[in-house]
């Protein structure tokens, strides 16, 4: 089924139905062990190899791109040029499939090396080329003490937050949409160059990264990804396409902001008759994703790099 844009994405941004609510909780990504850990302000560090996507400078952006440390990894904030950076797997291991990588952070920080660059290495090392997306961010201020400070006066508001208009919605994610589906033009184009079959790019996201995938799958054509993960990000319930990709979904039973809240996107997937894999792990918190612990939730993605090698992604096609 072909919807038009306006209308997918309103189906979209059914998932983001929390997010004002959530959207201090999502910018921390907290590993459960490391609650306290304090942001360190670092210069921006040396990074892979990136490309940008040409989807242009975030508008009205007055606050320039910083870093910070925080639980031993790295976090990018006011990211006003998005930029794809690739990492190939070696061409004796390459399946031809691909995974566009989008780390969470609230749309206010990206948590590049636990969500993004360590996602990618392990499934490059699958023989799947990943590509991680540094999409464009809401601005936040550049003293590290004054963003503190605003996340915890947005926070203490937000529990009782009005619910937002679709039209709203919408507009608080375009940007990252756009950068979405140019990454996934960009791959596409340089798929020769890079051992890619076209129609075989999945994209996996985390947190404020897995409602943006979730609004690619269902934005528009020209992105279409083959398949899609969702870990621990928001499961409200959505209008599913028919043609919607097979689905995967990760989340601990103890997840502070998902946790509790239904599962009203698996049952409309199975509804639909569309593929999906659902994972409630026991305990494992918000933010585990490539972090090591002592719960079944660190086992995200051997399960996840099953699944997909099931739909046929971890071998050559044919």
């Amino acid at each position: 089924m072909t919807m038009g844009l306006t209308s997918t994405l309103r189906h979209a941004m059914t998932v983001r139905a929390t997010f004002k609510a959530t959207l201090v909780a999502l910018a921390l990504t907290l590993p459960a062990q490391a609650q306290n850990d304090k942001m360190t302000p670092i210069a921006i560090p040396a990074q892979p190899a990136a490309i940008e996507l040409g989807t242009g400078p975030l508008p009205d952006a007055k606050v320039p791109e910083s870093w910070h440390s925080q639980y031993g990894s790295l976090f990018a904030r006011n990211v006003t040029v998005a930029t794809l950076t690739p990492f190939l797997p070696d061409p004796a291991k390459a399946t031809g499939a691909a995974v566009v990588v989008a780390p969470g952070g609230g749309f206010r920080t990206l948590s590049m090396s636990n969500e993004g660059w360590d996602v990618a290495k392990a499934l490059a090392d699958k023989g799947v080329a990943a590509f991680v997306l540094k999409y464009r961010l809401n601005q936040t201020p550049a003293d590290m003490q004054a963003f503190e400070q605003s996340m915890r006066e947005m926070f203490s508001g937000a529990a009782r937050p009005a619910r937002p208009k679709p039209d709203d919605m919408i507009a608080a994610i375009a940007p990252q949409i756009a950068d979405a589906r140019a990454a996934f033009a960009l791959i596409r184009r340089r798929a020769a160059e890079w051992r890619v079959d076209p129609d075989r790019i999945g994209m996996v996201g985390f947190s404020a990264g897995a409602m943006l995938t979730m609004a690619t799958a269902v934005a528009g054509q020209d992105a279409k990804p083959a398949f899609i993960g969702n870990i621990y990000g928001p499961l409200a319930a959505m209008t599913v396409p028919a043609d919607a990709p097979p689905l995967f979904v990760g989340l601990a039973a103890d997840d502070p902001l998902f946790g509790n809240t239904g599962f009203g996107l698996i049952e409309n997937w199975r509804a639909a008759k569309r593929p999906v894999e659902f994972h409630l792990f026991e305990q494992g918190g918000h933010g585990f994703g490539m972090y090591q612990k002592e719960t079944t939730s660190t086992g995200w993605f051997d399960a996840f790099t099953r699944w997909i090698a099931m739909h046929g992604y971890l071998k050559p096609k044919g």
